[in-house]
């Protein structure tokens, strides 16, 4: 999965800095470099890279002592819904088999009820944008567009639809997951083609006001997108664990 997109140093050395703590280069109990290396390393003032390492403490990544230096904590004190470290986790080797099934928990836990009640809340230009969604991934299966933003259009569409506040404040989380997510599963062979039947259902189900039929097709859904994580996990692993030992020679 690409890095979120970085415009400024303060975001280079974040994202980088990051990175490096989900892949393990800075593991949970080590001691970050300190400012001078840190700035030796990236070229940047010692004001950027104190900006990087706030950004990382309020994120719960890091925990700045002035008698030890910066440590990395657990990722259990992460804020493990902050967009930024979920697209570093995605990214990094370390993305596992428990990390893809919480994920899929989450989905299941969440998605079908959210459904449920867009088919029920859901206004006409809301409908609208999730057909539009739909008929963009149908076009990036035949090669005009990207799957991956479509299909992340289709199902923020829905949780942006069902109406409830507490989700919508959940949004720009779940996008991060569901990306992270789709990544993966997009890149199994024919499998974008084979979910455009399952998307529909839930787009029909929707259009049509049916909340159990809506439900029922988003589970479906998600256990085919299961199966197919399951099956490429694996690859996508050795690749990454691959990538990351080819770079820190």
């Amino acid at each position: 999965m690409p890095r979120p997109r970085a415009t400024t140093f303060h975001e280079l050395v974040l994202a980088q800095l990051g990175q490096d703590i989900c892949n393990g280069r800075y593991p949970p109990g080590a001691l970050l470099p300190s400012e001078p290396e840190l700035c030796e390393r990236f070229g940047y003032s010692r004001i950027v890279i104190r900006e990087a390492i706030k950004s990382l403490v309020a994120k719960g990544m890091l925990e700045v002592n002035r008698r030890i230096g910066t440590l990395v904590l657990e990722p259990q004190r992460w804020n493990l819904f902050d967009p930024g470290v979920i697209a570093w986790r995605a990214a990094s080797a370390d993305f596992d088999a428990s990390m893809a099934r919480d994920l899929m928990e989450l989905r299941r836990i969440i998605e079908p009820p959210a459904v449920r009640l867009a088919a029920q809340r859901a206004s006409a230009e809301e409908r609208r944008a999730l057909r539009a969604a739909y008929m963009a991934m149908v076009r990036a299966v035949a090669g005009k567009g990207d799957y991956v933003e479509a299909d992340l259009a289709f199902h923020t569409t829905i949780l942006a639809a069902c109406g409830n506040q507490y989700l919508r404040q959940m949004l720009e989380a779940m996008s991060a997951m569901l990306k992270a997510a789709f990544e993966i599963v997009s890149q199994k062979p024919g499998g974008p083609a084979s979910s455009l039947a399952m998307h529909e259902a839930v787009c029909l189900a929707i259009e049509r006001g049916d909340g159990a039929g809506g439900e029922q097709a988003a589970i479906t859904l998600i256990d085919s997108a299961q199966r197919d994580m399951e099956e490429l996990l694996p690859l996508q692993r050795g690749r990454r664990a691959t990538a990351a030992r080819r770079a820190a020679r």
